[in-house]
């Protein structure tokens, strides 16, 4: 073998990084016990908040290797909603409204009926939503410009009456695209103050829709109210320091008294974490105050952004100061601050009635929207003291704002300009020229983008807002003003709630699944091959390790149907050991000696493992490409499986074996078990071609008949609807439960055991439509109360799921498309690497079998299983896994059959070349299957609810995959040619 060295020194080097990774969630776990044995009370129950206090208190602190907490987590494995519990959200911007509002509410009714005509399209189609806005359009008004909808007073310096319908779609399709990337940054900032660690965020492309995981999230409800509903911006006057320092005096004093009162008594030794909990972190002496100014456009004014050094009092608390306030607040240079994991407790704090009495009515608290970083770690918000109007409101609101864009003022400098329509001028004449001097807060959410100081009275409703803005930061400000302009709220058009206790359900599974699936594979491959076997396992064993290690330099995210990918690459992974190892007892057979046979068997094995695995990398490649969530998260960890098992079962077993050959230590590639198994056999597959052919065509016409008058049972994300596990004490029936539903959700729901007999699983379209706020409360509510008729109080809903039929719809183009592309790529893969379109025929052919017969058991046998054959994402990533996976042997069969005809005469039988490629590769065939069914039956039985249709459509996949490419792929290459002497040629 060459290139040994390098070999030794990448597996080394991949371990090594591995278990790099990996001890960051090993340290990461240990840090969290600790945190929730510490906030464990004497009656057992978790106190969140004294958890939440400890885990702050190491935060920024060094805890392994120099690295901080924070740190540690953001190289941890991250877990999947499905395995920690938590929220996984959809947003969607609704591109109809946004043309409303760009129309100024035009009433004209072709238009209005063009929207909702877009809408349906959308529903039903793939394209741009204005694109399908502009031909039903045209159709009800073809002698109708876009430009009299669209054009008015606050778009007059982008579009006007004269302009051309290609101009204006350019000017609203840039408008909708700017509203999604102000609600990006709107709900981004949204979850950024809700507390929850490593948030995921990110802007779907080509859509109007924000996707966003939560972990952790106990609230659903208040979730949903944070996410949904119009940005609302407002202006504020400010409270100057000379101004709230005096009633912040006054608290102090309170305070003091009251500490003075409740003195306690000095902490015991084992109470050091307590106070560590709650030190605050030393202040940044660099940490800087911004100070923008505000101008009438043309003021020639030299505007720069004053700063101030954030102090601490590092030594504690002055003799007359409170503790409490020494602890929370930090002074900045425009008054007050706090370290931002503070900032709960300081809301809490001036939130007491007690402390707000102390405050004028009219005070109220914000933060500002980016805080510093402190050099001595943790962040510092500053907190503004704003002024309301007597009807506890803002002066001014962002609906007067008609456009606001970057610009660059005489100095070259980055500035924002706005612009307000006549009611806001005046408004804002007012209010700045009773300012002058003073601050003016620019608050969106309830909270501070900038707070520019007033140069004098602007009027006309022209401003510049100057400082010393980068160009970004400038886009960002300029994109907040025009979040006044735009009020679209995004609603929630799917989402998922996993409870705690489920996610550990799923975790407990997934790892004895795992670990059963490994034993399995040891035992098999030792009772079967050996020495060989033992080595065969220590790869298996480390690429679970270096599959496990590479998630997070490849930012994955690990599911339960990535735990079924890392148990499915388990059984796959021995293919290539298998394939290696029949090849090398083919050669010990020809009289070859044990190194030799065993050098060949690795280079006449190696053509057949990269096709077979090539063929299964690109099913899930496309899987991962279409699929979202869970789904993506198998099709990772296939990936993953697939590069490191190639690397591990054909260069590292290898390396070991010639090691151990060359020092002349005993080696074997099979047992007394094994070595006569399936020697001599010669079955005549090809005779029986055409009985299979029937067979096949019997069983898919009774599945086509079924698809058609029974349909499938789908999953909500295929349907849309609501669906909720829930878990009772004792048994119920599936026939109560939807009883008991019928009446609170108007229409019985779709009712199934998930699991065990208390489980269920509860699906409904009640309210599906509803995109008001409360429309997920008021569905959870109606099943509730269904509920509570047959077990008061004696229920717990584990998980929650809201699919729309906008997105249901994606869903299953995506999954139809997904398929159709997974098929057309191995279709040329094989076509470009056998130089024959028959061979590329007979595996698609095969696949298409494949998948009709896995169509046809979930048709018909949906009424009879004990368990549910839902047609969901799952099912569709178990149909793309089954194509590569019946590829994967297809191939390697097809890759015999043109060695065969290199070797044989030109006159060649095609029914024999056939035969004896099956025969030679059979044994390979049913170890190969055999393994792969087992692992996968362990999934079945112990991987859990979550993953049990995946799991049998995988199962029934190995069965037809192994079925097709002995009596239909292959014997399909005889049937393809029609003379001798075209299929000889196709071998060369």
């Amino acid at each position: 073998m060459r290139n040994k060295n390098l070999i030794l020194f990448l597996a080394g080097l991949f371990v090594l990084i591995s278990v790099y990774y990996l001890s960051f969630t090993f340290i990461a776990r240990s840090i969290e016990r600790k945190a929730t044995a510490f906030a464990t009370e004497g009656d057992g129950k978790l106190n969140r908040a004294r958890r939440q206090s400890f885990i702050d208190s190491v935060w920024t602190e060094p805890v392994f290797l120099g690295f901080t907490y924070k740190d540690i987590k953001e190289q941890e494995v991250k877990l999947g909603l499905d395995l920690q519990g938590g929220m996984h959200v959809t947003m969607e911007v609704s591109a109809a409204d946004v043309l409303r509002v760009l129309s100024n509410n035009n009433t004209n009714p072709d238009f209005q009926k063009a929207l909702a005509e877009a809408q349906v399209a959308m529903n039903t189609r793939q394209g741009s939503y204005t694109d399908f806005f502009y031909d039903a359009f045209k159709r009800r008004a073809p002698n109708t410009s876009l430009a009299g909808i669209f054009a008015n007073k606050s778009n007059q310096d982008q579009i006007n009456f004269q302009s051309s319908d290609q101009d204006v779609l350019a000017y609203v399709n840039n408008q909708l695209n700017n509203t999604i990337d102000r609600s990006f940054e709107v709900l981004r900032n949204r979850i950024d103050r809700f507390g929850v660690t490593q948030p995921t965020i990110q802007q779907l492309q080509g859509t109007n829709r924000i996707q966003i995981e939560l972990a952790g999230i106990d609230d659903p409800a208040r979730v949903r109210k944070l996410l949904q509903g119009a940005a609302k911006l407002e202006f504020y006057e400010v409270y100057e320091p000379n101004e709230f320092i005096p009633y912040y005096m006054q608290l102090n004093e309170y305070l003091l008294k009251q500490e003075q009162v409740n003195k306690p008594a000095a902490p015991a030794a084992n109470d050091n974490l307590t106070a560590r909990a709650t030190d605050p972190l030393a202040a940044d002496t660099n940490a800087v105050a911004q100070r923008d100014e505000l101008s009438a456009d043309g003021t020639a004014t030299d505007t720069t952004r004053s700063g101030a050094q954030a102090k601490a009092d590092s030594a504690g608390a002055n003799p007359g100061q409170s503790t409490l306030l020494a602890k929370l607040f930090v002074p900045t240079g425009n008054g007050l601050g706090a370290n931002v994991k503070d900032t709960a407790r300081v809301n809490a704090l001036l939130a007491r009635p007690d402390v707000r009495s102390i405050f004028p009515g009219d005070m109220a608290f914000v933060w500002d929207a980016k805080p510093a970083t402190l050099k001595a770690g943790g962040q510092l918000a500053s907190l503004y003291f704003i002024k309301k109007n007597r009807n506890q409101g803002a002066p001014l609101e962002g609906d007067v704002i008609t456009n606001a864009r970057p610009d660059f003022d005489q100095f070259g400098k980055p500035e924002v300009n706005m612009q307000m329509n006549t009611r806001g001028a005046k408004v804002w004449k007012r209010l700045t020229g009773q300012n002058a001097g003073r601050r003016i807060a620019i608050v969106l959410d309830n909270v501070v983008y900038s707070a520019p100081v007033v140069q004098g009275e602007i009027g006309g409703g022209n401003s510049s807002i100057s400082g010393n803005f980068t160009i970004e930061e400038a886009r960002d400000l300029a994109n907040i003003l025009q979040a006044g302009k735009m009020p679209v709220p995004t609603r929630i058009v799917e989402e998922t709630v996993v409870g705690p206790t489920l996610g550990q359900e799923s975790i407990n599974k997934g790892l004895i699944s795992i670990l059963i699936g490994f034993l399995i594979i040891i035992g098999f491959m030792i009772a079967y091959y050996s020495s060989s076997g033992m080595v065969a396992n220590i790869a298996v064993l480390l690429n679970v390790l270096l599959i496990l290690g590479f998630l997070v330099p490849a930012n994955a995210v690990l599911t339960l149907p990535g735990i079924a990918g890392i148990v499915l690459t388990i059984g796959m992974a021995v293919d290539a050991n298998v394939l290696i190892n029949e090849r090398v007892k083919d050669e010990l057979r020809a009289g070859q000696t044990l190194l030799n046979a065993t050098s060949n068997g690795y280079r006449l094995a190696s053509t057949s493992i990269w096709d077979a695995n090539i063929t299964t990398f690109l099913a899930g490649a496309v899987l991962f490409f279409f699929g979202s969530g869970p789904v993506k998260g198998f099709a990772t960890t296939l990936m993953i499986g697939i590069i490191t098992s190639l690397f591990t079962s054909v260069y590292v077993t290898r390396l070991i074996a010639e090691f151990r050959l060359r020092k002349g230590r005993g080696f074997s590639f099979s047992t007394p078990f094994s070595r006569s198994l399936f020697q001599n056999i010669n079955f005549d597959f090809a005779s029986k071609r055409k009985i299979a052919y029937v067979i096949s065509s019997v069983i898919i016409g009774a599945g086509i008949i079924s698809m058609v008058t029974r349909g499938f049972d789908f999953g909500v994300d295929f349907k849309g609807g609501w669906t909720y596990v829930v878990e009772f004490k004792g048994d119920v029936s599936a026939s109560d439960v939807r009883t008991a539903l019928a009446g609170p959700l108007q229409d019985p729901p779709e009712v199934k055991t998930y699991g065990a007999s208390n489980k269920m699983q509860i699906t409904t379209p009640y309210l599906i439509d509803d995109a008001s706020e409360n429309a997920a409360e008021r569905v959870e509510q109606a099943v509730r109360a269904g509920l509570t008729t047959i077990k008061p109080d004696a229920f717990e809903i584990q998980s929650s799921a809201k699919v729309g039929p906008t997105v249901a719809n994606d869903i299953r183009r995506g999954a139809v498309i997904a398929v159709v592309i997974a098929m057309a790529f191995i279709f040329a893969y094989i076509w470009i690497r056998f130089k024959k379109w028959q061979y590329a025929l007979g595996a698609t052919i095969a696949v298409i079998h494949d998948t009709l017969i896995i169509l046809t058991v979930y048709t018909l046998g949906k009424d009879f299983l004990p368990f549910s054959l839902t047609v969901d994402q799952n099912f569709i990533a178990a149909i793309l896994t089954i194509v590569g996976f019946s590829v994967n042997d297809t191939v390697v069969v097809f890759d015999r059959v043109r060695e065969t005809f290199n070797e044989s005469a030109l006159n060649a039988d095609p029914s024999k070349v056939v035969n004896k490629a099956l025969n030679d590769t059979f044994s390979r065939t049913i170890i190969t299957s055999t393994t792969v069914f087992l692992v996968v039956l362990t999934l079945l039985l112990f991987g859990g609810e979550t993953i049990q249709g995946l799991s049998f459509a995988l199962l029934v996949g190995v069965i037809t995959g192994t079925y097709s490419t002995i009596y239909i792929a292959v014997p399909f290459i005889a049937d393809a040619y029609r003379n001798r002497r075209q299929l000889a040629t196709a071998g060369k």
